[in-house]
């Protein structure tokens, strides 16, 4: 039988279709949110309460070697051979350079057979002191003679006494001719070579040797800050511990200790050092390296902490935040932060205990507009949030297939 297509047909069937799609819409949007008579949306709160915060100031510093020793002859000389190898651990006593001690040596035999000679002729002076005081007991000798005896075996002591004392200054300089290190640590490169010659005191340093552990860390800060800080370790509970933020952002696994600071304030810059020590057992850190020290200053103990996904912008820049209010109507809050406490933020205004603050579903309420409060996390995400669709469910809006069904639907009526 061939189907009559009427007029009234061809001018319902658009309508029907328009009408089964107003009615997928609806039942697809979420929570009801878009039926006049809906339920309100649900959104995740958590309750305001006050808490404790760790009080922690971030200061520039500068890594320094605990020790440091600048290495320069004492004594002119050729230097015959280079004992130690660049970069390796020394100890104290060790030696690191060896001079040419010929000439040394050649002075310390001199000075030994000075001493010699000397110790033969005060020998001499006191047999024949010893000699006269006895003819002078028997009248046999006078007194001048036996005082002039006298005289001279207390010089020629004398005289022993100067070339022990030349004997040990020649030793004193052929010891220097080998150069040893005087604390220990790493030795850095040498800035000579066998056969430079070098002199006694010279201002060019032969090498450095550096203590690497423990390591030092020198934090400049103002007068005004070291004041408060002080005030805040004495007054807070806080504590002399330091956290080391490396120049890749990296924690350093070993905390340090801060020891003393200087006792004078710099005139040009106002500025105050802080000294802090931190262990070095594997050798990571280096002198001159660039950290952030993270001093433990004290703890707040009744501040506002509040999740930071809860806490927005505005356009403005100022930070807000929802939270439920009489009713159960979403109130907009404008905040005042102090600074992050790790993934929270503490909140000087705008926020009291037991406010209900909106941390779930915040692109679901709107201020002044009733929502349904339920404790943060305690339900799974919303059904059709991420692509998926709820199950049992509501009508999927028709596509083009669907369209075409009511059509022909529309069109057999």
């Amino acid at each position: 039988m061939r189907a009559i297509h009427s007029p009234s047909s061809r001018l319902w069937a658009p309508l029907l279709l328009s009408t089964c799609l107003l009615a997928a819409c609806q039942k697809s949007s979420p929570d009801g949110a878009g039926k006049p008579g809906g339920s309100p949306p649900e959104v995740g709160v958590v309750t305001v309460t006050r808490g404790e915060a760790p009080l922690t100031l971030a200061l520039p510093g500068r890594l320094t070697a605990s020790q440091t020793a600048e290495i320069r002859p004492q004594v002119t000389g050729l230097i015959q051979r280079r004992l130690f190898e660049e970069g390796a651990l020394v100890k104290a006593g060790q030696p690191l350079y060896q001079l040419d001690a010929a000439s040394f040596e050649a002075e310390r035999a001199r000075a030994a057979a000075a001493l010699q000679r000397a110790e033969a002729q005060r020998a001499v002076a006191q047999t024949k002191a010893t000699r006269d005081a006895e003819l002078l007991k028997a009248d046999a000798l006078s007194h001048q003679q036996a005082d002039d005896s006298a005289a001279a075996a207390q010089q020629a002591q004398a005289e022993v006494a100067v070339a022990r004392a030349t004997l040990e200054a020649a030793q004193v300089q052929w010891a220097r001719s080998r150069i040893v290190a005087p604390i220990a640590g790493r030795v850095d490169i040498s800035s000579v070579t066998a056969g430079a010659l070098v002199t006694a005191n010279q201002t060019q340093a032969l090498t450095t040797v550096q203590q690497l552990d423990p390591m030092q860390i020198d934090i400049v800060q103002s007068s005004a800050e070291m004041l408060a800080l002080r005030r805040q370790l004495a007054g807070r509970g806080g504590s002399s511990s330091v956290e080391l933020v490396l120049e890749d952002g990296s924690v350093y696994p070993q905390r340090g200790t801060l020891k003393v600071s200087s006792v004078g304030v710099d005139r040009g810059t106002g500025a105050v050092t802080l000294r802090a020590t931190v262990p070095n057992p594997k050798g990571d850190l280096l002198p001159g390296m660039v950290v952030t020290a993270r001093v433990v200053a004290g703890v707040d103990p009744d501040v506002i902490l509040v999740p930071q996904q809860g806490v927005s912008r505005s356009a403005t820049g100022d930070a807000t935040a929802l939270v439920v209010g009489e009713g159960n109507k979403a109130e907009r809050r404008r905040l005042k932060l102090a600074r992050a406490v790790g993934n929270q933020w503490l909140v000087t205004e705008g926020l009291a205990v037991g406010d209900r603050l909106i941390v779930e579903g915040l692109q679901r309420a709107r201020p002044n507009q009733p929502v349904t409060p339920v404790p943060a996390g305690s339900k799974p995400p919303a059904p059709g949030q991420g692509g998926k669709t709820e199950k049992g469910g509501g009508a999927k809006a028709p596509g083009p297939a669907g369209a075409s069904a009511v059509a022909a639907g529309a069109k057999g009526g």
